[in-house]
């Protein structure tokens, strides 16, 4: 059993990608409260109607079950908030299944569709934290799960950097020199799940040999 007081890349992941997701979602439910008090024309919106989110960003798409853009991107605002918040809180599965069902909150809300999925996939990794290891030890051989963990900082290091470049470098891009450029963050949303999903799979090798390295300390 990994040690619960300790550093583990499950713990890393759910930090450093929670609040990443918070964050996104700020920039959607800012979007929709400058809206105003309208109704929505579906479930499907726009989180920006103008300025350069809106013509170089495609707009952030995004869904909301809430027939108001005021209190659409109120409640964006509040639970995204609350994610950055927990996600530094987050200390053993339960607290890895509430970033994951706020991740979901926020989806519902109007968080728009990066945020949410790279807030669930954080709390994915926060669940991971705690759990039993055996399952790697029995299936990987000692020198593939060497391997993965050597591999987890690398790999960790370059989904944080889409994931700034993607939350905030985006909009540096987008408002200071003018860059209209949708499909370059398409793909940076794309590459952050699919480094993402492989930064989980590589964390769980790289807690396990911490685990052992622990154990024959």
């Amino acid at each position: 059993m990994e040690n619960k007081t300790t550093f583990s890349a499950a713990k890393g992941t759910a930090l450093i990608f929670g609040i990443l997701a918070g964050l996104g979602g700020l920039v959607h439910g800012i979007g929709e409260v400058l809206q105003g008090n309208g109704k929505p024309g579906g479930i499907i919106i726009e989180s920006w109607t103008q300025g350069p989110i809106a013509t170089h960003m495609g707009g952030e798409p995004g869904m909301t079950i809430v027939p108001n853009l005021l209190i659409t991107g109120l409640l964006t605002i509040f639970v995204s908030l609350a994610i950055v918040v927990w996600a530094p809180l987050v200390r053993n599965k339960n607290g890895g299944r509430i970033l994951l069902l706020l991740s979901v909150i926020m989806l519902l809300v109007g968080g728009g569709f990066g945020p949410p999925i790279i807030g669930i996939l954080a709390g994915v990794a926060g669940t991971r934290i705690g759990a039993p290891l055996t399952w790697w030890r029995k299936r990987l051989s000692v020198n593939v799960r060497r391997f993965l963990a050597k591999l987890w900082p690398w790999i960790f290091g370059i989904t944080v950097i889409n994931g700034v470049f993607l939350v905030i470098g985006s909009l540096i891009l987008v408002y200071f020199f003018d860059l209209n450029n949708p499909d370059l963050f398409v793909n940076s949303f794309f590459f952050s799940i699919l480094s993402l999903l492989l930064t989980i799979f590589t964390g769980r090798a790289y807690d396990a040999q911490k685990s052992e390295q622990r154990i024959a300390a």
